[in-house]
């Protein structure tokens, strides 16, 4: 494991060094943010709305003492989507879509000397095919988390309205109860650090894919292990530090 660690930040040290035009990594990113941003909203939108419905009624369900309010609901449902749900459910959804794409890719890559190509070249393939990825993801999943946020509230606001759990204006009046915005300070700086996390563990393990097609796939389900892996160890440290 320390082996594998020394190599994981010997290769972060080889992205940054020798660097390309910034035009060229601004073009790259931009790609880059359209396959890790634009393509995922799909999944994100799904995901997040119906665990913001599901967290509303079941709370519901549980919030049975006639002395608690039913505002309480819309309370719960909005802290446990801002602190929990909405950065590290959407970013575990991203890693098992982007990690596995970005790893999967890269070994592609690797496997048909593509990037022996580029070092021929005398291009840093770390630099011009790690980098971009790494600056599209720690930009792309905190706008991808604040709109799992903002749909996951709204389910859970279609959720309780609909099965009569609460009102439409118990709801709102719970979501503006105590509200708290360091919360979402602390939401987004999660989003950059998982962001962080799934995209260079990904490229890291697609980079140096050794073998055919079947250890591309191999190294796509480890990096998609490791990423949840290292999200939850991390969700975990930041609660620790940060609240």
């Amino acid at each position: 494991m320390v082996k594998a660690f020394g190599e994981f930040l010997l290769f972060l040290q080889s992205m940054l060094t020798r660097k390309e035009r910034l035009t060229v990594l601004w073009q790259r990113t931009l790609d880059e943010c359209i396959v890790i941003g634009i393509n995922s909203i799909f999944i994100v939108a799904i995901v997040s709305a119906f665990i913001g419905a599901v967290t509303c009624v079941q709370i519901a369900y549980n919030l049975t003492n006639p002395l608690i309010p039913k505002s309480t609901i819309g309370y719960m449902v909005r802290e446990m989507t801002i602190l929990e749900l909405a950065p590290t459910i959407t970013s575990i959804v991203l890693a098992g879509k982007v990690g596995s794409s970005i790893a999967g890719g890269l070994g592609t890559m690797r496997i048909t000397e593509q990037v022996s190509a580029l070092e021929v070249m005398g291009i840093n393939s770390a630099s011009y095919l790690v980098f971009p990825r790494i600056l599209a993801s720690m930009l792309m999943f905190p706008l991808l988390v604040i709109l799992a946020m903002a749909l996951s509230i709204i389910g859970g606001y279609l959720a309780g309205s609909l099965t009569g759990a609460l009102s439409a204006q118990e709801y709102v009046e719970g979501i503006r109860t105590d509200f708290i915005p360091y919360n979402i300070v602390f939401a987004l700086i999660k989003s950059v650090v998982f962001a962080f996390l799934v995209s260079a563990i990904s490229s890291f393990k697609g980079f140096y894919t050794q073998g055919g097609a079947l250890e591309v796939g191999n190294a796509s389900t480890t990096a998609v292990n490791n990423s949840i892996i290292a999200i939850l160890i991390a969700d975990f440290v930041l609660a620790a530090l940060l609240l």
